[in-house]
């Protein structure tokens, strides 16, 4: 098996494990068993079990915005986001649960931040926009589009996603680029 082959099994081996029992009842033993490997197999790919979750969060969500990341696609990006969350909930919610908050929240602030910094970037071009301000852009939207995922989370993700774009798109529709027109003043 090669490298890569063998992470994705132990992958979905600790997403199998975790329709069965709670993120904090597996053991490296136990995944190593799931995907018929020795423990030390696992260690060679991975420290943790957290590490290996956190692996497979960035996979997925390196999945979900491979093509979603420009201005005109970012809705899509984040509802992607949003799908992927939902189609992998018991992974999620495991995680969410029974692991420390802020290992959530920071995966979550990665991922939103570098969809939004893309799209500022994009936005910014032609316009005097200091880096730390279109930076400081990025990360104000961040707060607000995470906090919108973990609420949704929280309730058990009853709303429907789209339902939420067409929320947060009517909400925030031309806000980018009145930011980066703002911050361009900032610097003359």
């Amino acid at each position: 098996m090669s490298k890569a082959t063998t992470k994705i099994a132990i992958a979905y081996a600790l997403k199998e494990l975790l329709l069965e029992k709670p993120f904090n009842k597996i053991t490296v033993g136990d995944v190593a068993e799931k995907c018929d490997i020795n423990r030390q197999t696992f260690y060679y790919h991975f420290h943790d079990i957290l590490e290996l979750a956190e692996w497979i969060c960035e996979m997925d969500a390196e999945k979900a915005l491979k093509e979603h990341t420009t201005y005109d696609t970012w809705q899509e990006g984040f509802l992607a986001i949003f799908e992927m969350i939902k189609k992998d909930k018991a992974f999620i919610v495991n995680i969410y649960r029974y692991t420390p908050r802020e290992y959530i929240y920071n995966y979550l602030y990665r991922v939103t931040y570098q969809l939004l910094y893309n799209v500022i970037e994009e936005k910014s071009r032609g316009m005097s926009v200091r880096d730390e301000d279109k930076a400081f852009i990025a990360n104000f939207y961040k707060f607000g589009f995470v906090g919108i995922v973990v609420e949704w989370i929280d309730k058990d993700m009853q709303q429907d996603p789209k339902e939420i774009m067409d929320m947060l798109n009517a909400l925030i529709g031309g806000t980018f680029e009145q930011a980066l027109k703002n911050a361009s003043l900032n610097t003359l």
